[in-house]
């Protein structure tokens, strides 16, 4: 942690998800691992870190928001924080464009933008090919909003053995998974977006949705348990994928099959 060792190029904001969710757990310690093989310096807040407070704006809580962004600006502030990854892209966005408006102004990168880079300077070396078909979501607020649309694209096609292939709906013009707007606390009514959205990987016939947002993966996660592809199909984040092609995540999975 930062109170141990504020002496590090990077914080590495973890996130709600990222803390808490089981799923969103793996994704952390993933990426974790990754910095750590490519020698990255970083560190954490642990238990000195917010919530970033992105939900609560979303759904109109305004002054929690601000509560929640405050708390969190003053510590990194007080360890002299300047430059901030993120797994989530609600984390990132909020980071990013919110608050500098209450004196947090850092650098903020999504981890897509730095396993990329990494790559790019030879930091990161695969050592087991990935033998799928990919697919890769375009989450809200890192495409539509951030316009990080190459990064999580040149990850992929820089692992051995993935075949990429494109969604009907991608870019700019990307499909929301159903969780944004704070929806992911929402009860859906009608046909559910995720699902819509996972029937648009299933057409491409890929075995793999890789995403960037622990968000969008629960719900491509759930899509796939819905339409009853769960012995065909998976969703992963990105960093995942890349800890699996490097040989150093523990849970193993196989592309082909789409079993762990």
């Amino acid at each position: 942690t930062l109170a141990e060792d504020p002496n590090v190029e990077y914080l590495f904001y973890v996130g709600c998800s990222g803390s808490f969710d089981d799923r969103g757990k793996k994704i952390s310690v993933a990426f974790a691992k990754i910095l750590q093989a490519a020698g990255v310096s970083f560190g954490i807040l642990g238990t000195e870190e917010s919530c970033c407070g992105d939900s609560a704006m979303r759904g109109g809580n305004d002054y929690l928001f601000q509560m929640q962004a405050q708390a969190n600006i003053e510590v990194m502030n007080g360890y002299g924080v300047k430059k901030i990854i993120a797994i989530c892209p609600h984390g990132y966005n909020c980071i990013k464009k919110d608050y500098p408006n209450f004196g947090g102004n850092y650098e903020v990168y999504h981890h897509t933008e730095i396993i990329a880079d990494l790559i790019a300077k030879g930091k990161i070396k695969f050592t087991q090919p990935l033998n799928g078909t990919f697919t890769y979501h375009d989450s809200c607020f890192l495409g539509r909003y951030n316009k990080v649309y190459a990064q999580p694209r040149s990850i992929l096609n820089a692992i051995p053995g993935t075949k990429l292939v494109e969604m009907e709906r991608n870019l700019s013009k990307s499909f929301c998974c159903g969780a944004g707007g704070a929806r992911m606390w929402m009860e859906e009514h009608g046909d559910r977006i995720n699902n819509a959205r996972t029937d648009q990987a299933i057409a491409v016939n890929a075995n793999t949705v890789a995403v960037g947002c622990p968000f969008c993966l629960t719900m491509i996660s759930d899509g796939i348990k819905d339409r009853q592809k769960i012995d065909s199909m998976i969703a992963l984040d990105i960093a995942e994928i890349v800890a699996q092609a490097m040989g150093i995540e523990e849970v193993k999975v196989n592309f082909d099959t789409c079993s762990v």
